[in-house]
Order: C-alpha cells, then structure tokens, then sequence
C-alpha cells in the first residue's frame, strides 16, 4: 500500500491577520478538511483552536517581543518540529518561507502578489526589505508556487524567470454564507442609510482611496440625491494622505469610516449599496470583487492587473489614474433604471458560482499529487491551472 504523504501548512495568519492573507489561509483549511484528498494535514500555529477536529494542530507560540524571538521561531523551531514529525512537504500561505528545511520536504509557497517589489513606495521599509532579502532565494528553493490568478503567475514568471514550469495559478473562492440580504435595522445600526457606495480594503496608498474620494466630491457635486461613501476597512500604513484629504473634505459628514466588519455585517453592507467602488492600482486578485458579486452587488473596479480576470463581463472598469473615468461610471451605475440594475445584479450573481474555495481546494490538492509524479510538469502557467470561464 501506497504510503500516506503527511502536509504541514503554516498557519499562523489564522491567528494573527484579519486581512486577506488570513482569509485565504482559513478558507484554504476549511476546504481541505472537507476532501483532503489522500493527505495526513497537520497544522502549524500560534494557537489551538479547539472547534477544529479534523486536523492535528501543533502550536508554537509566538512571542513578539523583538525581531528575535519571533526570528528564532521561525528560523529554528519551526523547522525542527517539522522534521520532528517527518512531514513531506510544506505549504506556506504568507509567502514568507519555510526555511532551513532538509531536502527531503518539499516547499510549496502562495504568492498572493508581488506589491512589495512592484510598487515598493506603497509599502513600509521593513516589509519592502524582507521581500528582497528573501523573496528569491524562497521562490529558488520551492518545488510549487501556487499564484491566485493567472495575472499574479506571470508576474513571478517575469520578475522570477527561473520559476517557469513551477507556477500553478488557481483562483480564489468566497465564503458560502455570503449570500445576498438586507436588512435596514443593522445598517442602521452602523449609522448607514441608504443610498450609499461602498469601498472595501485595507486604508492604504495602493487601494488608491484619495482619487476615490474625489471622484466622490465630482460625484456629489452634480448629483442632487445625498447619497454617502462607506469605506470599510481598517487604517494600514502610508494612510495619512488619505486621512488628510478625508478631513478636507466637502462631503465628510456623508462619508463613513466602519473599521473592521463581522462577516454578517459585511455581508448585508455589500447586499444593500449601490456599488462597490474598487479603484486599486493592482491586485493579486481582488477578493472584495468577488465578494461583492456574490451578493449580489455591482462592481465599479479597475481595469487594470488581475481585476478584469475576476470581474469577467459583470463588472464597469475605469482607469485607476483617471478620477473623470471613475466618476463618469459613478453616474452612469447611480442612473440606471431599475430593470437594467436587476439584470446587472443577476449577472453579478452569475459571475460568483464560476469561483469557489471548494475548487480552489481540489486544484490545490491535484497539484500537491503532481509533486510525487516522475513525469515533467508542463510550462509555465498551464500547469493544472483553473480558470473560471
């Protein structure tokens, strides 16, 4: 009998991220213990989570207090409890390692994007000095690279030339338990009401927030409706341009600020606006897009990187440097009649059901398989792809 091969995954940004990252690392497990394929799956954490009964979870934690101690988790202990418990390979969703492992363990790293090296001068110095001390030599030593979009592995295949034939793109899925509803008394709650836009994402310079805002101002001058801004989301870094132009503004009191949102709450927020408004300068993938169609809720977004590949024919596109091209589509979205804004929202839906966390689990199941193959892997990004058309 065929030998049961024991997966380690690194997840960590379970327990310490709320953003995207977490995102995919919770959904990425709750999509293997539903069909783990033929894998033993052992996870590697900071805390134990005692509702998780499908899988052995073994914790480390992680104390943060300096740059050492977590170092020497990650560079020291980690390693040894993987090689402890004979693990045959490792997937590592943050794209940060694993290192100093022995030859034997295979490495699979997820690349969500490559903003750090790409657009350096969104991104804090010590995050942009860890993506070039490391980045390489990581890409270099895996076996598989999995990209959350096509437009994401060809990034890496062209900044990363030697990682052709080991990129797998596999799409994102969204949570199942966002489907579409409203309800008026938790807007209210939040002090929403309606009609209002909506923007997603964490506050920082690549989100591309201050061309949103005046597109808002453009928006709110010739549109005699009151209609508000809500931009959830929690402050990251670089935001005080943002911060700045939001307290200049001539509409601040129509413009509200949440914070982080439960999944409910978001939910119904994306449920009940008018749009989303999405104007990133570049996405990975753009999960908020897709978020947004599965309630539902059309997508005004940028044309620009991986966002026409997720927003297929369902979403309006603007030039992400252009506010004229953001806000003429803002008013055209606003003057829809109800017919056409009904016909959108089902495409919307439409567009969701070609995505899934179930899918995205299968493919990364198929390309773990592919490791223990002999034969040659095929080139570049048609290796076990899934594409959603």
């Amino acid at each position: 009998m065929k030998q049961q091969k024991r997966i380690a995954i690194l997840a960590d940004p379970i327990d310490n991220q709320k953003g995207g990252v977490h995102v995919y690392t919770r959904e990425l497990v709750k999509g293997l213990l539903e069909d783990p394929g033929d894998f033993e799956i052992i996870l590697i954490r900071e805390k134990r989570d005692p509702q998780m009964t499908g899988f052995r979870q073994i914790v480390i934690p992680n104390i943060r207090i300096g740059f050492g101690l977590a170092a020497l988790r990650l560079f020291l202990v980690v390693p040894i409890v993987l090689w402890w418990n004979r693990v045959d390979a490792v997937v590592e969703p943050a794209h940060f390692g694993p290192f100093n492992l022995p030859r034997r363990i295979k490495r699979v790293t997820v690349i969500h994007d490559l903003t750090p090296l790409l657009f350096p001068q969104y991104h804090r110095f010590h995050s942009q000095w860890l993506q070039r001390m490391f980045l390489k030599r990581i890409l270099r030593k895996a076996s598989l690279i999995i990209a959350n979009s096509a437009y994401t592995a060809r990034d890496i295949q062209r900044v990363f030339p030697f990682t052709r034939g080991r990129v797998a793109p596999i799409l994102l899925g969204y949570d199942p338990s966002m489907q579409r509803t409203e309800d008026t008394d938790m807007l209210r709650s939040m002090n929403i009401s309606e009609p209002y836009w909506l923007a997603v994402g964490t506050i920082e310079p690549r989100k591309n927030l201050v061309r949103l805002l005046e597109a808002f101002t453009l928006f709110r001058n010739d549109h005699p409706q009151t209609m508000k801004l809500v931009i959830v989301g929690e402050r990251g870094w670089k935001a005080s341009q943002f911060y700045s132009a939001l307290e200049r503004h001539p509409y601040r009191a129509d413009i509200v600020l949440t914070g982080f949102v439960t999944t409910d709450q978001l939910t119904v927020l994306y449920s009940m606006a008018m749009a989303l408004v999405y104007p990133s300068e570049y996405e990975g993938f753009g999960l908020p897009v897709l978020e947004a169609f599965a309630c539902g809720c059309p997508v005004i977004c940028s044309n620009v990187s991986s966002l026409p590949e997720v927003g297929g024919d369902a979403a309006w596109y603007a030039d992400p440097e252009d506010v004229e091209s953001l806000v003429r589509q803002m008013r055209a979205m606003a003057a829809l009649p109800d017919e056409a804004r009904s016909h959108l929202q089902r495409s919307c839906l439409v567009r969701a059901q070609a995505f899934g966390w179930d899918l995205h689990a299968r493919e990364f199941i198929r390309n773990l398989k592919a490791l223990w193959v002999d034969e040659p892997q095929s080139d570049g990004e048609s290796m076990h792809s899934v594409s959603p058309h």
